[in-house]
């Protein structure tokens, strides 16, 4: 895979970042993407989590998928969302670690991040950790988490091999990777890859 972006790294972010701030301070609108609680519940997202989760969260609710077909997060372990956004995730998981474990978020949207703060603290949740960030860069120690989970944030990032280096480095021994993405099964085409509304949705 070429280290070259197709696009300006700096506009991509800021495009993405202006999109996903919408997202956060007005769910309400429409977006090219399926959001919030009701789009949750038809992925199947776990019950009774979701449910306990807060509207300020949820209604700001994009993932694309349901990763967590792929299995839950056993109690006392080390979560890491990857995109965190509003928190929907993160605040599943924070549930399924329970108090002896550790949920943390990042994520390069503030305003996201205040909803995912906001709904933690309404949650009584003292084992979420928020942050500022890139996921390309992590702001945590090597081999401290034992699950990565991310849904719909990796496809935003040009250089993924940067993503993936540091997933390896932040998962433990025997840790593991969950996530659902957008994944295209025929080449883009040159024009495309510089097209900065189709990397934004």
């Amino acid at each position: 895979m070429s280290s070259q972006a197709p696009v300006d790294v700096e506009v991509l972010r800021s495009e993405i970042e202006k999109t996903y701030t919408e997202v956060s301070t007005s769910p309400q609108s429409d977006f090219i993407f399926p959001t919030g609680r009701a789009w949750a519940q038809t992925l199947g997202y776990p019950e009774p989590e979701l449910g306990k989760v807060p509207d300020t969260s949820v209604e700001s609710f994009a993932g694309v998928a349901n990763h967590w077909r792929l299995g839950r997060i056993d109690p006392g372990q080390t979560v890491l969302d990857l995109g965190c956004g509003a928190g929907t995730d993160l605040l599943i998981g924070a549930q399924m670690v329970g108090p002896e474990g550790r949920a943390v978020g990042l994520d390069m949207t503030v305003s996201m991040l205040d909803r995912a703060r906001k709904s933690a603290e309404a949650m009584g949740l003292e084992n979420v950790e928020l942050h500022e960030g890139l996921i390309e860069t992590l702001p945590l120690a090597d081999h401290s988490v034992d699950v990565v989970i991310s849904n719909g944030v990796i496809d935003l990032v040009p250089n993924k091999d940067a993503v993936f280096d540091e997933i390896d480095r932040v998962l433990r021994p025997g840790g593991r990777l969950q996530i659902a993405d957008v994944v295209i099964h025929t080449e883009v085409s040159e024009d495309a890859r510089k097209n900065i509304d189709l990397w934004t949705g």
